[in-house]
């Protein structure tokens, strides 16, 4: 049986959502903030959650990248038709999909079950290591700490959160504003310049030769990509 999280502060939303989900033999959790969902998902097995974007105290967008910085889970945001641009800030932050409201419950069903295969299918339900290895760079996601050739290295947590994820894709280019996006939960409007600067320091910090990186290898017009190591 999955485990899905609602958190929406409209009670009579969330009674809906429970009906509707539980029809399809799912257990339904239920948040009113995005604190409150904050502590549910670290404290049970949650498979998908429902998030609202407008509420009182911890809005939606902010919960969606504090989860997306913690775990995999698909996240599904719940939002009116005047949210477009908390519809577009929220995907580039991590969301999976969004329902508009007033939805209709067939809509919401299917989404939640595509966004479950997906993430079944691709694995995610299978506990991730927090220790990232490539080469002679090993990241403890948990710890928070980095150890280049088994020795340590100091990064500031902007630094650290590019370098997870980078390591976590390996091979994979991201973009500046990619990268922006995913590790500051903001869109990227001319701020992702700044990403050169970290990715400059993190070679001063992991690389032999800075100059002639090992890991971090730039893909020119396009972006940056993390390599096991080898010349």
């Amino acid at each position: 049986m999955y485990n899905i999280l609602v958190c929406d502060d409209e009670k009579d939303i969330v009674s809906a959502l429970n009906i509707y989900l539980s029809s399809e033999g799912y257990n339904v959790f239920e948040a009113a903030s995005g604190s409150e969902a904050l502590d549910i998902v670290r404290n049970n097995e949650i498979h998908l959650v429902l998030m609202d974007i407008m509420m009182p105290g911890m809005d939606g967008i902010t919960a969606t990248r504090l989860l997306r910085q913690e775990n995999n889970i698909p996240i599904i945001l719940l939002t009116a038709k005047s949210e477009d641009t908390d519809k577009i800030m929220g995907l580039g932050i991590g969301a999976d999909d969004y329902v508009t409201k007033p939805f209709n419950p067939l809509e919401l069903i299917a989404r939640v079950k595509s966004q479950l295969r997906r993430y079944t299918s691709l694995g995610g339900m299978e506990k991730k290591s927090d220790l990232l290895v490539i080469g002679g760079v090993e990241l403890n996601d948990k710890a928070k700490t980095v150890t280049v050739d088994g020795e340590d290295v100091s990064l500031t947590p902007t630094e650290f959160a590019i370098l997870r994820l980078l390591m976590g894709d390996p091979g994979t280019v991201y973009s500046s504003g990619q990268i922006y996006e995913k590790v500051s939960g903001m869109a990227a409007i001319g701020s992702e310049s700044s990403i050169a600067v970290h990715i400059r320091h993190i070679r001063e910090k992991i690389e032999i030769d800075p100059s002639d990186p090992r890991y971090i290898k730039v893909v020119w017009g396009q972006g940056y990509k993390f390599e096991g190591g080898r010349k």
